[in-house]
């Protein structure tokens, strides 16, 4: 497992953007698939956006396809999320979680995030 610790977090009003970053401690950061995870009051954690160990393959929600863009730093150990065109139905808790994978792979289900950070809440106003 690795640490995480989310930052970036705070509010924002709608059409504004806001830069998440995750980072993580550890030697073996470059081996783990990074996802983004998202938990709105009262509602259930969601699926964002996850990127494979080397960053070249990605995957997105439908809800933030075109919005958002996941990117890593294997030399920093850091994962970002750039989220533009923000809107209400964004605010939520952000969490940043590892995956250890032996591929390049994006294919995941939650169960496979083995270390989560605490969270960072995002604000929208409309």
């Amino acid at each position: 497992q690795v640490q995480l610790v989310e930052s970036g977090g705070g509010l924002v009003q709608a059409g504004g953007s806001l830069r998440l970053s995750c980072a993580a401690s550890g030697r073996t950061f470059g081996t783990y698939a990074m996802g983004w995870f998202r938990q709105a009051p009262g509602k259930e954690r969601e699926f964002v956006v996850v990127i494979s160990a080397s960053g070249g393959r990605t995957a997105y929600a439908d809800s933030v396809k075109g919005r958002f863009t996941i990117s890593r730093d294997n030399a920093k150990n850091t994962v970002y999320l750039q989220m533009n065109s923000l809107k209400p139905e964004d605010t939520a808790v952000y969490y940043c979680a590892a995956a250890p994978t032996s591929f390049d792979t994006v294919i995941l289900t939650t169960e496979n995030f083995d270390s989560w950070g605490q969270g960072t809440l995002v604000t929208v106003s409309s």
